[in-house]
């Protein structure tokens, strides 16, 4: 996916100051760092506008990405996100309905053959108690694994699929995608783990962040659009997400 900076930039807007720039990034195309695509740090710098990103969402994500446009104000917005206290929303339709209203996901993540992220655990290994997904000590494998944590609220079910507002404790590469699918429940659409391939797109959006700014808190959301929904035919997307708590 290609895209004129500032016609991207002005239809992605949702907030910006002279510090920090908000963007609600189609699906598509990557932040910043692929080697072989078009970025939307590499867009802003041709038309001579420097970019640091604060964090990162997937190319297949879409939805909300801060950048800083200074690096004063970059470090200390990185450092919330080191310190897991910038909150983040991510909302998923994934395949399963029989979910339930809240669980959480602990499992390790370590990286596999040809840099895959994966569970650091044998598949038959992965626990589920109540509402919580998890691995015995003795059962992570050895190496490099990092441990992981995911919550999710499950917002609306439709047929054979469900809406979940998920909430990454930590923050891996591909944790959503990975926890997800290692429980049963990939992602609609998703190239990694979604073998019917059937959907234009994978549905995970970025919806909502929360973190410490000067002089107020930011508090933003992005709505998803259209290609979000067209996952989940006929529902009322205002209405669904007035069901969630919060």
């Amino acid at each position: 996916m290609t895209a004129d900076w500032a016609t991207l930039r002005r239809a992605s807007l949702l907030y910006a100051d002279d510090a920090v720039l908000a963007l609600n990034k189609p699906a598509g195309i990557s932040v910043t760092g692929e080697r072989h695509d078009t970025d939307l740090v590499e867009l802003a710098a041709a038309a001579g506008e420097t970019l640091y990103p604060v964090h990162r969402i997937d190319k297949v994500t879409s939805g909300l990405v801060l950048l800083a446009r200074e690096l004063a104000a970059h470090g200390p917005l990185t450092k919330q996100f080191a310190a897991r206290t910038a909150a983040k929303t991510y909302l998923a339709v994934v395949t399963g309905a029989e979910l339930p209203d809240n669980g959480v996901i602990e499992l390790p993540l370590g990286v596999g053959r040809k840099n895959r992220v994966r569970i650091a655990a044998p598949r038959e290994a992965i626990q589920r108690t109540g509402d919580r997904w998890s691995v015995a000590e003795g059962d992570v494998l050895a190496g490099k694994n990092y441990p992981s944590t995911t919550h999710f609220h499950t917002v609306h079910r439709a047929g054979a699929r469900a809406l979940l507002a998920v909430r990454p404790i930590t923050g891996r590469r591909h944790q959503i995608r990975v926890h997800l699918a290692w429980i049963g429940h990939a992602l609609v659409g998703d190239p990694l783990f979604d073998r019917a391939g059937t959907e234009p797109r994978t549905a995970l959006h970025s919806w909502k962040l929360r973190l410490d700014y000067e002089p107020a808190p930011l508090d933003l959301t992005a709505d998803p659009g259209p290609d979000f929904w067209a996952v989940l035919p006929g529902i009322d997307p205002e209405q669904v997400l007035g069901t969630f708590p919060g």
